[in-house]
């Protein structure tokens, strides 16, 4: 092994020679600040989310072949990419030279909002192309199984790739052997031609074809260097860790020999996240290379050896190719472990994890030990004594040194044998989300009878996640051989296991019941299925099943997606260029797809640049007793560690009402709570001196984290809200049945895919600072800046481009954090940048407020509630935050679509020791909306009727007036609920559902119908005021700025729309520039689905100005008029009411708790749409969020208040699997003409709620299995309404034999806040 070696590898077709590599360096950031490619994102450091995906090319010399695969450059070295292509998104295609087909396609067909995951989702997609230039739906689900995206609820974009396959536009469900497209949209009726609908979003016919013969071609240059290079070891030597790179079987064994301890790594999937995120240091990593020996397959008489190099895409694809060539009895296994690989993280990751990496780090979670352990596998070692085999067993998993690798030893391959005939084996899993989500518990499992004869001959059976190790229940099987497969031996077996494979109630991960509960339901799908297939080879010997559950077997996941959107075509007398109303795309949504879209982060490094990095509190609530700063401050390239000592005097700063400290060095409320900064010369640099600062803390008393901790301890912000109509307490006195009940209702986190930005630079003179932010709120930066610096506001300029998502949570914190940068900039008069990672950032930043409600419901037997009395708690956190004023539009809003004749409402914002919580998209009634329809449907299981009709009868109809007595035109809410009802068949399919469960008695689908009230508005005159200044050239090219921001709502897009209109002139003409409080002053915060309202009314409004007076002019919206008294309980808070309705079809698995969004149909009025491919867009991505919210989104907290859930592999947003098969929306024809812009409406919030409507379809089918198992009491499930949740519900035998513990005997492991 000689010195130093060069790197030499390709980006994008150039060539990159790198001479002194430091392998610590990962792609991501050597490709953003080293090649200044910034079009690839930073979204999560761990390959769960999918922004930084780049396709990898690599040449295999001895095959002669090229293969392609997406990888995520976040958890790459730059030192395994040695003679590789790397192509990023700007190598794909530019707006300087030309675009290409995808990039083009996902624009068009609006498949970007905010546009932040969209490189890596172009890809994605680019990368399947060319592998598979005409793909399958199949493929591109499964390509972009690792994309997340937050804004779209992925159907334009699973449209834009539909149009690269073989059979666009058709669902490919061929249901009962008809396409549907032959029998018109699946029994909707068709459109009908007066309504003047036009339901194409955008035209194929314009896209330019996909041509494969105009791709990068692999650079020949590496191809020659692979050929002819003599292949030697590669060592490349850093600071801290030294990289080789065997290309032999012989140098590798070498090298392990001389560093027996140090890690074999092939895709660093694994190694990669436990450096990152645990912490651990590796000086030396062995990284083999193209090494032959490694990649073998090779097919015995008596089974298939797999090469440990091989990434599982790999081995993905040679099992389904042996599939296809065996006899079904030998592949069992095969299939087994073809299933899980479907499943097991995304694409990226399967095509950089290795199976070797996979078997030897044996994760307690690994989806394929279990079955390679059943499958009885053996290891092919190697060392400098020679060849050696071991089984993959249950000694081998728990790491028994007798069974284990020796230190120098490497594993070379893997044996699966074939199965026989009268065996079988079956895996199994169940995770948070479907796809892209470690398993909860998974299992693998084998039989084998010999001659038949139904005869236990062996037995195996493992499991994952339910403990330290893989394990196995060998005392289990070894008791049941001999045993006849029947309903007694499966009894015996689950007593068995559960006895055997026994879990603490404080295991990790909690969920301890359901795992247990897992466990056996595992095993009895797996009893049902041998059995039925004993039934086909003999059915005389064996009964096989009852028809009810044969439906147990089938998996959930019909994949292919199809949707509908139907939409008001424009007036054919509006003048064609008249952009209003037409579906134009993203201002921004071609350079979204090219990456040229700047964000803060992409901004270049500017000369003598700092960055900045936060220390926080590790306790809940605690005194600080000493901080130590003299070891970080020791360290090379750290400037400076700003504390709440340097900020004397201007350490606060109140938003609303109540100030909020900056830094806290004295006493700490919550983990994660800001303490210091650390300044220095890079990112590395202060994220390792930040670790350094040494903090003493003196915990103290109460620590309260939950609302119950709360209402216990009277700690509540201010006093009560409280909102009364009509006289309740009469009313209960008259009512034929009163219900009292609670739900609580989980947090949220907004996840926008662009973590918290900032960038301060200050100017030199005049104490003059420019902040370049990703926030929705400039003004408020520009405040809190001006008065932290003691200067004017006119002296802090304070600039925002674009931002990759916020919903809500890129304000306060935003403001706080920004405040501390400028400080840092204007103390060190250097620039300042600062940019969270994605743990810290969902540890600081709060989310949605986690709820808890109560309610008291007087009503007659026919389901009329004459009287409802409803308390809210939120638990709001450690500072005020906006908790009150989500605790106030919650109250105005709990009435939802219902007129309910008296009521009394009340709320308070609980105080207690978590990162303070605040606003997320619906602000407050995504939480009272749900409380609200949980109460109407127990009211409706009281009387016996549908929820459905319960709701018809208590909703607003036509004039009428609000509980704080603003009047109401409810016409078009009972229009959308009547065409939902009709466009869904939801009677026809309401009958439909009944029979399936009927047949079914471990699945059972569920069907359920909200309607929706959100009033908009922002409850003050002055908070909806919008400005808009519009400059027009004398080459008659217009410049027009805003206050709104552009978060990926679209409102830049919709501005120039207005723009366009209002001056008649072509949009082409018109350009907008980024938000600054430079351009436009005192602009308000963008939220609250008003944004686009407002700022185009300013926009508007100016146009209006003679343009021969000025060319350039400013207007000004003085606001919807609005206030709220509450001390009289009356007002106009809100200027209108986006109306709407929403019907989802559920089916659910009763054995795993699993379920299948099968369909869902949306109606909104949303008056006269500026633009309905962006309103199309907003619905969907606020209902997939919102259905997220209600199902599979959970935060976690430890008994301390330590956050477990900070990133995307532990907390699950909807991925593209969870989008309903089927998703409709339509808008109903523009009615009445408001006073707002256009007569339009904002709609980025409400379709949050519409959500809960998979919640109640879940809740339907729940119920229909309690009622089939006897169980008819209340049913009482809190949101979100989790697979633990469902399965734990859904209570039979398994549910009845687990052991449970008692309440107090032990600390859990998590708690629900």
């Amino acid at each position: 092994m000689d010195g130093a070696a060069e790197l030499v590898f390709c980006v994008n077709g150039r060539k990159v020679i790198e001479k002194n590599v430091d392998p610590e360096t990962m792609l991501l950031p050597y490709l953003r600040k080293k090649l200044q490619l910034t079009g690839t994102k930073y979204g999560c450091g761990g390959g769960g989310c999918g922004a930084c995906t780049v396709m990898i090319s690599r040449y295999n010399p001895i095959t002669k072949r090229i293969r392609h695969y997406p990888a995520n450059a976040c958890l790459l070295p730059i030192c395994s990419l040695h003679g590789a292509a790397v192509t990023t998104v700007e190598g794909v295609g530019s707006t300087k030279a030309r675009i290409h087909p995808v990039q083009e396609r996902i624009a068009k067909c609006h498949g970007t909002q905010c546009g932040f995951c969209t490189p890596g989702m172009v890809m994605s997609i680019y990368t399947l192309l060319r592998n598979h230039p005409e793909p399958t739906l199949d493929q591109l689900t499964d390509a972009l199984g690792g994309n997340l995206c937050r804004c779209t609820g992925y159907r334009p974009i699973i449209d834009a790739c539909k149009t690269f396959c073989k059979t666009s536009g058709c669902c490919q469900s061929k249901e009962n052997g008809v396409c549907c497209l032959d029998q018109g949209i699946n029994e909707l009726p068709e459109f009908e031609e007066g309504n003047k609908t036009s339901p194409k979003l955008f035209s194929e016919e314009e896209f330019l074809p996909l041509d494969p013969t105009q791709e990068l071609i692999f650079p020949p240059e590496l191809m020659i260097m692979a050929e002819k290079q003599p292949q030697r070891t590669r060592v490349f030597v850093g600071d801290r860790m030294t990289w080789i790179s065997p290309v032999t079987l012989k140098e590798l064994l070498e090298a392990k020999v001389k560093y027996p301890q140090a890690p074999i790594v092939m895709g660093n999937t694994s190694v990669g996240p436990e450096v990152k995120f645990k912490g651990a240091f590796h000086p030396v990593i062995i990284s083999p290379d193209c090494i032959e020996e490694l990649s073998v397959v090779n097919h015995a008489d008596d089974g298939l050896t797999l090469g440990a190099g091989l990434s599982l895409a790999q081995v993905k694809e040679i099992l389904a190719e042996v599939i296809q060539k065996l006899p079904e009895e030998k592949t069992q296994t095969y299939h087994a472990l073809l299933k899980h690989l479907g499943t097991l993280a995304g694409c990226q990751i399967r095509n950089m994890a290795s199976l070797g990496g996979h078997i030897v780090s044996r994760h307690l979670d690994s989806d394929l030990n279990p079955l390679l352990a059943v499958g009885n596998c053996t290891l092919n070692l190697l060392s400098k004594e020679g060849e050696r085999q071991i089984p993959l067993n249950e000694q081998f998993l728990t790491k028994c040194p007798s069974a284990d690798l020796k230190p120098g030893e490497i594993l070379v391959s893997v044996n699966i044998p074939y199965s026989r005939k009268w065996e079988f084996v079956s895996a199994f899993r169940q995770a948070q989300r479907q796809q892209n989500a470690l398993a909860i518990v998974n299992s693998g499992m084998r039989v084998f009878f010999g001659a038949g004869g139904g005869i236990i001959r062996e037995l195996s059976i493992a499991y994952g996640g339910v403990g330290p190790t893989t394990i196995c229940a060998k005392n289990s099987c070894q008791k049941l051989i001999g045993r006849p497969w029947n309903e007694e031996m499966l009894d015996a077996a689950c007593r068995l296991i559960l006895d055997e494979v026994s879990l603490p109630g404080w295991a990790p991960g909690g969920k301890v019941e359901f795992k247990r509960t897992l466990v056996i339901s595992f095993f009895f799908k797996f009893y049902l299925k041998v059995s039925q297939i004993l039934k086909t080879m003999d059915p005389v010997r064996y009964p096989g099943l009852a028809d009810k559950y044969e439906s147990a077997l089938e998996d959930l996941h019909s994949r292919n997606h199809w949707g509908t959107s139907k939409y008001q075509d424009v007036d054919p007398k509006q003048l064609p260029q008249d952009p209003i109303g037409r579906p134009i795309m993203h201002l921004s949504g071609i350079k979204h797809t090219t990456g040229e879209a700047i964000y803060c982060d992409d901004m270049p490094v500017l000369d003598g640049e700092l960055f900045l990095a936060f220390v926080t509190s590790s306790r809940a609530h605690a005194e600080i007793v000493s901080i130590d700063l003299s070891e970080a401050l020791s360290l090379p390239g750290v400037v400076d560690i700003v504390t709440e000592e340097d900020l004397r005097g201007v350490n606060s700063f109140g938003l609303l009402g109540e100030p909020e400290k900056l830094l806290e060095t004295q006493e700490v409320f919550c983990v994660g709570q800001l303490v210091c900064a650390v300044v220095a010369d890079s990112e590395v640099q202060a994220k390792r001196a930040a670790k350094r600062v040494k903090i003493v803390y003196q915990d103290l008393e109460p620590v309260i984290l939950t609302i119950e901790e709360a209402i216990r301890h009277h700690s509540f912000f201010h006093g009560e809200r409280k909102l009364e109509y009509g006289n309740v307490d009469e009313a209960f006195k008259v009512v034929d049945q009163i219900l009292e009940g609670e739900i609580h209702m989980g947090g949220q986190e907004h996840f926008y895919m662009e973590t918290q930005s900032m960038l301060a630079v200050p100017k030199g003179e005049d104490q003059e600072m420019d902040v370049y932010v990703s926030s929705q709120f400039p003004k408020y930066i520009q405040d809190i800046v001006a008065a932290t610096l003691k200067v004017p506001a006119n002296k802090i300029m304070c600039h925002v481009k674009r931002v990759g998502g916020a919903f809500g949570g890129k304000v306060t914190k935003t403001g706080i954090m920004a405040a501390i940068t400028a400080f840092a900039a204007n103390k060190h008069g250097r620039p300042v940048r600062c940019i969270l990672e994605r743990g810290e950032d969902m540890l600081i930043t709060g989310g949605r407020h986690p709820y808890l409600g109560k309610y008291k419901a007087g009503f007659m037997n026919d389901g009329r509630i004459l009287a409802l009395d409803v308390e809210h708690y939120c638990n709001g956190g450690a500072t005020l935050d906006e908790s009150l004023f989500v605790i106030e539009i919650g109250l105005l809003k709990v009435d939802n679509a219902y007129k309910f004749p008296n009521l009394r409402f009340r709320g308070w914002a609980c105080r207690t020791n978590l990162p303070s919580n605040t606003a997320l998209r619906g602000f407050g009634f995504p939480q009272s909306g749900l409380i609200t329809e949980n109460c109407i449907t127990e009211v409706a299981a009281k009387c016996g009727l549908s929820p459905e009709k319960v709701r018809m009868m208590n909703m607003y109809k036509e004039i009428d007036q609000t509980p704080y007595k603003q009047e109401i035109d409810a016409t078009n809410l009972t229009q959308c609920w009547k065409e939902c009802m009709a466009t869904s068949s939801y009677s026809l399919r309401k009958v439909a559902v009944e029979k399936f469960n009927s047949e079914n008695y471990w699945k059972k689908k569920g069907l359920a119908m909200v309607p929706l009230k959100f009033p908009v508005g922002v409850l003050s005159t002055a908070a909806a005021q919008a400005a808009a200044l519009v400059h027009i050239y004398l080459d008659g090219s217009v410049l027009v700025t805003h206050g709104g921001i552009e978060m990926g709502q679209g409102v830049h897009t919709k501005m120039i729309q207005v723009a366009s209109r209002e001056l008649r002139m072509p949009m082409s003409n018109v350009h907008l520039r980024g938000t600054s409080t430079e351009t436009v002053p005192n602009a308000n915060v963008s939220g609250g689905s008003v944004v686009a309202d407002l700022n185009g009314l300013a926009v508007k409004a100016q146009a209006a100005f003679d343009e021969s007076i000025s060319l350039s002019a400013t207007g000004y919206f003085r606001g919807y008029e609005s206030h709220m008294n509450w001390e009289t309980g009356e007002g106009h808070p809100f200027e209108y009411f986006v109306f709407g309705a929403a019907c989802s079809e559920v089916e659910i698995d009763c054995l795993t708790g699993a379920h299948k969004n099968i369909r869902t149909d949306i109606v909104m009025d949303i008056g006269h749409s500026i633009n309905p491919a962006l309103d199309v867009g907003q619905i969907e991505g606020a209902f997939i969020q919102g259905m997220g919210l209600y199902t599979i989104e959970e935060l976690k907290y430890s008994p301390q208040g330590v956050l477990y859930t900070r990133g995307p592999d532990q907390y699950k947003i909807p991925a593209v699997s969870d989008v309903p098969t089927e998703l409709h929306v339509s808008f109903l024809p523009p009615s009445q003409n408001s006073n707002t812009l256009y007569s339009s409406k904002g709609l980025g919030e409400p379709g949050v709620f519409l959500g809960c409507s998979v919640f109640f379809a879940i809740h339907d089918a729940v119920r229909a299995a309690r009622q089939e198992r006897g169980l008819l009491g209340p049913l009482k499930l809190d949101s979100p309404l989790t697979p633990e949740k469902i399965r734990m519900a859904c209570e039979d035998k398994f549910t009845k034999m687990i052991p449970r513990d008692e309440p107090g005997s032990y600390v859990p492991w998590n708690i629900p806040v």
